[in-house]
């Protein structure tokens, strides 16, 4: 009798999940985000999608785009729902904001972050932009991460690196 092998099953499973991930809703409907994105990265889990139009950069965040940007002097970040143009209203409280550790410039290690982003510009249990601050914000290096949370009452993950 032959053994169930779950490594190959888990393997196979990932890939399922990362084969339909560009036929996403999203991404069938914003053909300005769309364009610029990579599909090399995106099915190998680094979602950027370029830059946004604050100048952050684009990652996918459940169903939706989102822009990952940095205050450097108010040791704030923000993540902003996005159609690659506008913001794009979502109904969420908050989502968990996951840094990395990561090295400045200058070589000064910026330990790793959890930040909980809460929004900004809330209307009727809608937000687009959702910010948190952490001192080590205030620090200039690239950032990456994963930002968790719930919108629409599903649960939803996203990977950015700046």
């Amino acid at each position: 009798m032959s053994q169930f092998n779950w490594k190959s099953f888990g393997s196979l499973l990932a890939l399922l999940i990362l084969a339909g991930c560009p036929q996403t809703q999203t991404s069938t409907t914003e053909k300005s985000s769309t364009s610029t994105s990579n599909p090399e990265s995106h099915e190998t889990g680094g979602h950027s999608h370029g830059s946004g139009p604050n100048g952050g950069v684009v990652f996918d965040l459940g169903a939706y785009h989102a822009e990952f940007t940095v205050d450097h002097p108010a040791q704030k970040v923000q993540v902003l729902f996005t159609d690659g143009q506008k913001p794009i209203p979502v109904t969420a409280k908050e989502f968990t904001l996951n840094i990395k550790e990561t090295k400045t410039a200058d070589g000064k290690v910026v330990a790793p972050m959890t930040i909980t982003l809460t929004p900004s510009d809330a209307v009727d249990g809608k937000a687009a932009a959702f910010t948190g601050t952490d001192p080590g914000i205030g620090n200039v290096a690239d950032f990456a991460g994963t930002v968790i949370g719930e919108i629409d009452g599903k649960p939803a993950q996203g990977n950015f690196a700046e």
